[in-house]
């Protein structure tokens, strides 16, 4: 069983950690005192983030902003041969940081689940897992573990992963977050429309406002999108109002 070193242990890394623990020795690392305790209840052991970089596979599961520390602070303890992939939901800027901050003995692998906590309960089988080639060969076992698990495994580059996420992820985020925020209700009336609004309520209203920023400010081609939604959101109700006159 190979050693995996989980840094982060936020929702993701918790989820993260529950369903690779019966395929690697994980090691947990996290700055939060209360992980430590959390970490030994899922049954995985925490120890100090030098430890955990210095295992054979390095699972970077902090939010995009705290990566380049994060990888300042690996770099000096990762061993030749190692992986290393992170789990943002952006890939352009977390693969340049990894490119610059990593030291050339390791493979590096961009990588977004498309999936968290929420969308999981249902079961695991299905789920997209995004994985971008950034150096060596590691690639083609991370994806063959994702199938495995019964994962539905993407290739692509960082870029093309952005510009999709802009619609798949930043623009679902943008219209889901609006209406947590307003609030819509579960009308007795509800069509089969409205009851897909309510279940993207469900599954966003449980998400940080920190994932949210990410997502918006951390991904180039995100803003061109939500502008475009919005400014095409403003036309129809002008048009409404003018035939309202």
């Amino acid at each position: 069983m190979k050693s995996l070193g989980l840094i982060g242990f936020g929702q993701f890394g918790r989820l993260a950690a529950e369903i690779l623990k019966a395929r690697f020795d994980v090691l947990v690392a996290d700055a939060d005192p209360a992980a430590e305790a959390a970490a030994r209840a899922l049954g995985v052991a925490f120890g100090a983030l030098e430890a955990a970089a210095a295992r054979d596979v390095v699972v970077v599961a902090v939010p995009v902003a705290a990566m380049p520390a994060v990888f300042d602070a690996i770099a000096p303890h990762l061993r030749p041969g190692a992986l290393v992939a992170d789990v943002g939901s952006v890939k352009m800027l977390p693969t340049r940081w990894m490119l610059e901050r990593l030291p050339e003995h390791v493979d590096l692998v961009a990588t977004h689940p498309l999936f968290g906590p929420q969308s999981v309960k249902a079961g695991l089988a299905g789920q997209r897992l995004v994985i971008c080639p950034v150096r060596g060969e590691s690639h083609e076992k991370v994806a063959a573990l994702g199938r495995e698990m019964g994962l539905t495994v993407s290739v692509t580059t960082p870029e093309e992963h952005d510009r999709e996420m802009a619609y798949v992820q930043a623009l679902t985020h943008l219209i889901g977050r609006s209406l947590v925020n307003l609030g819509i209700p579960d009308e007795e009336l509800k069509t089969a429309s409205y009851q897909h609004l309510l279940e993207l309520c469900s599954l966003i209203g449980a998400d940080t406002f920190e994932l949210f920023t990410a997502i918006q400010t951390q991904n180039p081609f995100a803003a061109d999108v939500a502008h475009a939604f919005v400014d095409q959101a403003r036309s129809l109700l002008d048009q409404v109002e003018v035939k309202r006159r």
